[in-house]
């Protein structure tokens, strides 16, 4: 399995406002919005910081609830395979692809689209994968059933998902990116 990394290339892979403290995170975001109000980012709500903290607690929570022993308080994030939405996301756009082989699986956890719809609760149409983590195995036999998100869903128009994100609990496999 292939997972990928997509940043804006400026800045550099695997740099995370989760790992900065509430207003520097906030700096940032404002940063966005004044200086590239076009791209995908800057569009977020006022209230993200918040709820994406309140999510990454809920993917920690759950990674240890299936067996898994985070190194990181937040994870990296990437994706299974290409998703061309990603391209969008940012003005210069860089990606990288690492093979799931170069990587500890048992730092890795998955949810079937992207983890804040996942986990909102406002989500309510019973799909098994809402409100639910995945280890390694159990993604690719979730894979398998309904395929890629991307590949029937590439513009949300049959829901919110349209990849499975991949949260990496660790620094490990990843160094020779990490700043």
């Amino acid at each position: 399995m292939r997972l990928y990394h997509y940043y804006e290339k400026e800045n550099g892979p695997f740099r995370s406002i989760s790992d900065l403290s509430d207003d520097e995170a906030e700096q940032v975001l404002e940063q966005i919005r004044k200086d590239k109000p076009g791209i995908f980012l800057a569009k977020r709500p006022v209230d993200y910081l918040q709820k994406r903290r309140r999510f990454e607690a809920i993917l920690r929570n759950e990674f240890i609830k299936i067996g898994g022993k985070p190194e990181r308080m937040t994870p990296h994030y990437m994706v299974v395979e290409e998703v061309p939405f990603f391209k969008q996301m940012y003005e210069h756009t860089a990606d990288i692809s690492i093979d799931t082989d170069e990587l500890d699986t048992s730092m890795l956890s998955f949810t079937y689209g992207d983890s804040h719809p996942t986990f909102s609760g406002n989500v309510k149409d019973g799909k098994e994968y809402r409100n639910r983590l995945y280890s390694f195995e159990e993604i690719q036999k979730i894979i398998d059933k309904y395929g890629l998100p991307q590949e029937w869903n590439p513009d949300f128009k049959y829901g919110p998902e349209c990849y499975v994100e991949v949260q990496v609990w660790t620094d490990r496999g990843l160094e020779k990116w990490l700043g």
